[in-house]
């Protein structure tokens, strides 16, 4: 017999409570709707949070994943699933990318989701190849208005959130790099290591690798304040303009018509979960800063990045690419 990977999920669950009626389980149990492969970056916040979250709303939690189409499968099923805040999507600022993009996705990313909690926010690390005469962001932003075009930039492909980090970086600073994508941040960052590429955006999460390495040199964060995690590490703002900021949210969201008091309960677990020690621990061990947000005050910041995003996609000049 052939079992999937969510259908084993579901029947483990399920053994462990003794299988105390199966259809009502079934009914009883929360799911967290990861739109990518397992593994990936956004089933980490998550994993981080669930069970603590479970066990502050009394009920049974588990995560799964329904991926394909970019993450669009995943994305519709919670858009059409029962407003009853037993099914939740985990979603992050590339939420609104496909619709920035100027394509046509198969469900609205505001209209159609009602924001729920912020579970944390991500944000990226400029680095540079110690091959250009440059020691400092102030001096790198020199030798590259001295260049103008000449020099260039990797990311992890047209249209990923290091693309419209550096490309936001770029206009502002008012410099002109060229544009290389990759297939993955790690081939992106790799070419900057060989001296192939001249600078790179990572997430904060994945420059660890990366800061001890003679060939390549960390110039600042993208993030409003300097980062736990690497708190050497300037922010970009210190040197550019005040405001620069660029960071990506990770957060759970509800379908469309869910009642407001089911939001604010699920927002006071998730809260609550996030505040424990040892969740807040597993989310700075990945880069992502813990968040307790309220549901109003993540749904302003989740209109805000909707603006953001759509703003960069049409400055950079991504619009039907």
């Amino acid at each position: 017999m052939n079992i999937d990977r969510r259908n084993l999920v579901t029947l483990v669950t399920l053994a462990a409570f003794g299988f105390e009626s199966h259809a009502q389980n079934t009914r009883g149990i929360g799911r967290i709707v990861v739109p990518f492969a397992p593994g990936g970056a956004r089933e980490y916040p998550a994993r981080a949070i669930y069970q603590e979250m479970a066990q502050r709303l009394d009920e049974h939690w588990i995560i799964e994943s329904h991926q394909g189409a970019g993450g669009a499968i995943g994305t519709v099923f919670v858009s059409k699933s029962e407003p009853d805040g037993k099914t939740l999507l985990m979603a992050a600022s590339s939420h609104f990318i496909t619709a920035a993009l100027g394509a046509k996705p198969s469900y609205d990313p505001i209209k159609e989701f009602t924001p729920v909690a912020n579970i944390g926010m991500q944000s990226y690390v400029l680095m540079m190849s110690t091959s250009l005469p440059a020691k400092t962001l102030s001096e790198f932003i020199a030798h590259v208005k001295k260049h103008p075009g000449e020099l260039n930039y990797s990311s992890a492909g047209i249209g990923s959130s290091t693309h419209l980090a550096m490309a936001y970086f770029c206009k502002a600073m008012g410099i002109d790099m060229t544009h290389v994508p990759y297939k993955g941040t790690q081939e992106a960052a790799n070419d900057v290591l060989a001296a192939r590429a001249h600078a790179v955006i990572v997430p904060t999460a994945g420059a660890g690798v990366y800061l001890q390495d003679p060939r390549i040199k960390a110039l600042g964060i993208t993030s409003k304040k300097r980062s736990s995690l690497h708190p050497e590490i300037p922010c970009i703002s210190e040197t550019g303009p005040k405001d620069f900021a660029f960071e990506s949210w990770f957060g759970l969201l509800a379908p469309a018509a869910t009642p407001k008091a089911t939001v604010e309960r699920l927002n006071n677990a998730i809260n609550g979960a996030i505040r424990e020690e040892a969740v807040s621990k597993r989310l700075l061990s990945q880069g992502i800063e813990p968040s307790h947000l309220s549901s109003e005050e993540f749904k302003t910041l989740f209109m805000a990045d909707h603006d953001l995003m759509t703003k960069l996609v049409k400055d950079v000049g991504l619009l039907n690419t």
